[in-house]
């Protein structure tokens, strides 16, 4: 399944709004630990609704890789490329 940058954008930012109490659009160049509060428990938030809403598994590494939204849109983008046609 592909899926749109701007798709995968606005689902980022449906969850940081639901769920995270943030008011605003989000842009690539924005640093997600600062911009979004992510303390340990609202970064816990972060991953498990955004792994719900997409339907995705962030294991580890892909976390550590998080610096910025635009990563954060990569990551999605490619989790959600590589699932298996019976996995949608």
């Amino acid at each position: 399944m592909v899926i749109g940058e701007a798709d995968v954008l606005a689902g980022v930012e449906e969850v940081a709004r639901r769920h995270l109490d943030w008011p605003g659009p989000l842009t690539r160049d924005m640093p997600l630990v600062e911009t979004l509060g992510l303390d340990s428990v609202r970064q816990l938030t972060l991953v498990i609704e955004i792994e719900d809403r997409f339907r995705i598994r962030l294991d580890d590494q892909d976390e550590a890789s998080l610096a910025t939204v635009g990563d954060l849109l990569d990551v999605i983008g490619r989790k959600v490329a590589a699932r298996a046609p019976h996995d949608r």
